[in-house]
């Protein structure tokens, strides 16, 4: 496996020590799940969807959770009371639980279960407190202003 030394990120940047341990988090691919397959898509300019493929669960077999920056699917199949003998079986249908790190202002808006996918909203909404603004370049004759102004 690949390590890589995010010392000079430290180093030159303030504040983005969160996104290089994400990096680091990334890199470590052991123990991800791949079940079930999903896809994430940018379908707007702050908007996304997680489709996940979840054939043979039930709406009540699935759960939805946001807490703090992360998101949690999780499915639970219930237990088949009837004996069935499968001569071969290729649809899975076993419990998951799957967690996807969400950016700083992303929530989810909705999520629907549609012909055996599940598609889950998301958007990101960054305050008017936070968006970049314009910062005017005063010049001598500024200063003079503002210390007359506080001198009266």
């Amino acid at each position: 496996m690949r390590e890589y030394d995010f010392s000079p990120l430290y180093r030159s940047a303030i504040g983005f020590d969160r996104l290089a341990t994400l990096f680091d988090q990334a890199l470590r691919t052991d123990g991800q799940p791949s079940y079930p397959p999903y896809n994430i898509e940018l379908v707007g300019e702050d908007k996304y969807l997680i489709t996940m493929a979840v054939a043979g669960f039930d709406r009540s077999e699935l759960e939805i959770e946001t807490e703090r920056d992360q998101l949690k699917v999780v499915g639970r199949k219930q237990k088949d009371e009837a004996k069935r003998t499968f001569l071969h079986r290729g649809i899975a249908a076993r419990d998951f639980e799957h967690r996807f790190q969400l950016a700083d202002h992303v929530r989810v808006v909705g999520a629907r279960l549609d012909n055996g996918l599940l598609n889950i909203d998301l958007i990101r909404e960054i305050p008017e407190a936070l968006k970049p603004r314009k910062i005017e370049i005063g010049g001598k004759a500024d200063n003079v202003q503002l210390l007359q102004r506080d001198a009266a």
